[in-house]
């Protein structure tokens, strides 16, 4: 068995890395015709993007932009999704826009990531739910949400305070915490 070349291997890696990258900003944009599949499928590449990128040789101080970059663009067309949906919780779903917003903007401006945990982003599990909702319930979802609303919005806020705390305080590698638990 032949060995790839350096440069092959670098030019696989270069590859690899645009097609994620490009991904990450164009898995958004079919937030607003596909809520449901776009967003679960955003989800899905925002858990593993990073354990794909950095062995493929992006740094992380080069990735950590890029990724909270893209979150943004994610954040933006979910607010258009909801509004072009009429969805009835918009005023929560721009809430948690601005709340997020404020904390996107003090970790630009700080480069320190633990402005996550203090601002956090209740937006994308609100949207997730909804979606899944409205996915499967059709246009019954406004009832069924109204009357779940209390345990989804204990859900939302319990998820994602451990969430920013493992992410961006303890910076704790999700991959490795699973690992332990079962070793």
């Amino acid at each position: 068995m032949v060995k790839p070349s350096l440069l092959q291997v670098s030019i696989a890696s270069w590859v690899g890395i645009a097609v994620i990258v490009a991904a990450k900003f164009v898995v958004p944009v079919l937030l607003v015709p596909f809520p449901f599949a776009a967003g679960w499928a955003n989800f899905v590449l925002d858990t593993v993007d990073g354990d794909l990128l950095i062995p493929l040789g992006l740094e992380d101080s080069t990735y950590q932009p890029i990724d909270k970059a893209a979150d943004y663009v994610t954040y933006i067309f979910m607010v258009v999704s909801a509004w072009k949906g009429k969805w009835p919780i918009l005023k929560w779903i721009i809430a948690f826009f601005v709340l997020r917003s404020v904390g996107q903007l003090l970790f630009f401006i700080t480069n320190n990531e633990a402005i996550f945990f203090f601002f956090p982003n209740f937006l994308e599990p609100l949207f997730l739910i909804y979606a899944t909702i409205r996915f499967f319930k059709k246009e019954d979802a406004p009832e069924v949400f109204t009357k779940w609303r209390i345990p989804i919005a204990i859900f939302i806020f319990l998820y994602k305070m451990q969430d920013e705390y493992i992410t961006h305080i303890g910076n704790i590698d999700r991959t490795e915490l699973v690992q332990d638990m079962f070793s």
